[in-house]
C-alpha cells in the first residue's frame, strides 16, 4: 500500500459536474446551429439566402448582429445575386445589405440587370436603393434605363429613376431629371424637362407619359414638338400635286 488515502467526490458535486457539461454541449449545439442558420437560410419565409466573400468579420450576438464581405463578395437570393468588392450585412437575419464597388445584380425572375457604384438592399421589403452611375437593364420589356439615383420597389413593380434620366428603348430616347417605370404595365412617365425622340421625331412638355406597349404618349403643360417625318410628308404633297396637274 502506498499509504495515500483515497478521497470519494461526494454525489452531489459529481452530479452537478455532469450537469455543467450537458449545458456547456448544449451551448456549443445552440450557437453552431445558429451559425449554420445565419450562413445558410435566415428565417424570411420562402426565402433561402447565402452569402460568401474572400475574407469575412462578423458579429452574431443577439440586436447587434453585423457581417463584412471583402474580396469577390456576394450574395445569392433565391431569384437573385449580387456581386460586389465589398458587402456589409446587419439587421435581425441580415436583412439589409450595404453594397460598394463594381455592384451588379442579377434577377433571373424579373429579367432585369443592375449595375453601380452603391447599392442598398432591404431583403424583406425587397427594395433595392442604387446610386453612382445607375444602371438598369430590362430584357424581357428591351429597355435601358440610367441614372444618377435608382430605386426599384419589387412588390409594386415600380422603378423611379432620378437625375440625368436617360431610358433607351428601340426608336424612343428618353431625357428628364425624374422618371416612373411601371414594369407590368409598361408605363413611363417623364417629368423635370422631360425630352423624347421617336424616328426622328422630337417632343416637349411639362410631363410626359408613354404607353411602352403601343409607344402612344400623353403630354401635359408647355408641350412642343418637331416633327420630322410630318415635314418630310408635308413636303412630298405639293411635289405629288404638281405632278398630277
Amino acid at each position: 500500500m502506498s499509504g495515500q488515502k483515497r478521497r470519494n467526490r461526494p454525489a452531489g458535486i459529481a452530479a452537478a459536474g455532469v450537469v455543467a457539461s450537458a449545458v456547456a454541449r448544449r451551448a456549443v449545439l445552440a450557437g453552431a446551429s445558429l451559425a449554420a442558420a445565419l450562413l445558410l437560410a435566415p428565417p424570411l419565409a420562402a426565402d433561402t439566402f447565402t452569402y460568401a466573400g474572400d475574407a469575412m468579420s462578423t458579429t452574431l450576438a443577439e440586436g447587434s448582429e453585423h457581417a463584412l464581405l471583402k474580396g469577390n463578395a456576394r450574395i445569392d437570393t433565391e431569384d437573385m445575386r449580387i456581386t460586389a468588392d465589398e458587402i456589409e450585412l446587419f439587421g435581425k437575419d441580415f436583412i439589409y445589405a450595404q453594397c460598394r464597388g463594381s455592384v451588379r445584380v442579377v434577377d433571373a425572375k424579373r429579367g432585369i440587370e443592375l449595375s453601380s457604384r452603391e447599392l442598398f438592399y432591404n431583403r424583406k421589403e425587397k427594395v433595392a436603393r442604387i446610386k453612382g452611375n445607375a444602371v438598369m437593364t430590362d430584357l424581357k420589356n428591351e429597355m435601358v434605363v440610367k441614372g444618377g439615383f435608382i430605386e426599384d420597389r419589387d412588390t409594386e413593380q415600380l422603378t423611379i429613376v432620378q437625375i440625368g434620366v436617360r431610358i433607351l428603348k428601340k426608336d424612343l430616347v428618353c431625357r428628364s431629371e425624374f422618371a416612373k417605370y411601371w414594369r407590368e404595365k409598361k408605363i413611363l412617365e417623364l417629368s423635370g424637362m422631360p425630352f423624347v425622340t421617336r424616328k426622328g421625331d422630337e417632343y416637349q412638355a411639362a410631363r410626359i407619359v408613354i404607353d411602352l406597349d403601343t409607344e402612344q404618349m400623353t403630354f401635359e403643360g408647355d408641350v412642343k414638338g418637331l416633327l420630322t417625318s410630318s415635314d418630310q410628308e408635308a413636303e412630298q404633297k405639293p411635289k405629288d400635286g404638281a405632278d398630277g396637274q
